[in-house]
């Protein structure tokens, strides 16, 4: 087993993003990513190698982002008037003002989903783990993930029509 330093570094990067996408909010994510490899150092001992280390890790994440969210720690974050990162030039101010409104409507989106849906879409559409890696994470039958990925998905998909109709004015 490799020593904790070396997870951390390898799979830290994967645990915030995937904090982020179970709704931990930006103000938080570093607490909980923590968290997530307190328990990792606390229970790599028990790790069994069925599955990958990072399944197993994604496991513990998801399960702590859900702690988290039931919690009623979620703090929400404000927006201000405050100028974004330092200004960029042109089209790349642009690219950035459009990425961090994209992802906005993707955290909103995401919103919508139950803890149960929304880690079977993120592990699967964002993060690209396979079926079977997703059931080992989550600790739930292949079928019981395919499930909720379909309900998922049709959740996903009225939301984003919804939001590209109200963008474009119902066009």
């Amino acid at each position: 087993m490799p020593p904790l330093a070396e997870i951390f570094r390898e799979h830290a990067p994967f645990v915030w993003r995937g904090l982020r996408r179970l709704g931990v909010p930006e103000a938080d994510v570093e607490d909980v990513c923590q968290e997530v490899f307190v328990v990792v150092h606390r229970k790599l001992g028990d790790f069994e190698g069925r599955s990958s280390l990072k399944t197993w890790i994604y496991g513990i994440c998801a399960r702590t982002a859900s702690d988290y969210r039931r919690s009623g720690r979620v703090r929400r974050e404000i927006v201000t008037d405050a100028p974004p990162e330092a200004v960029q030039e042109g089209g790349a101010q642009y690219d950035a003002v459009a990425l961090r409104q994209a992802r906005a409507t993707l955290d909103r989106i995401l919103d919508q989903l139950d803890d149960d849906k929304r880690s079977v879409f993120v592990l699967y559409e964002i993060e690209e783990l396979t079926m079977a890696e997703v059931a080992e994470a989550l600790g739930c039958p292949l079928q019981t993930a395919y499930s909720r990925l379909h309900a998922a998905r049709k959740i996903v998909e009225a939301a984003v029509a919804k939001a590209q109709a109200s963008a474009g004015g119902g066009a």
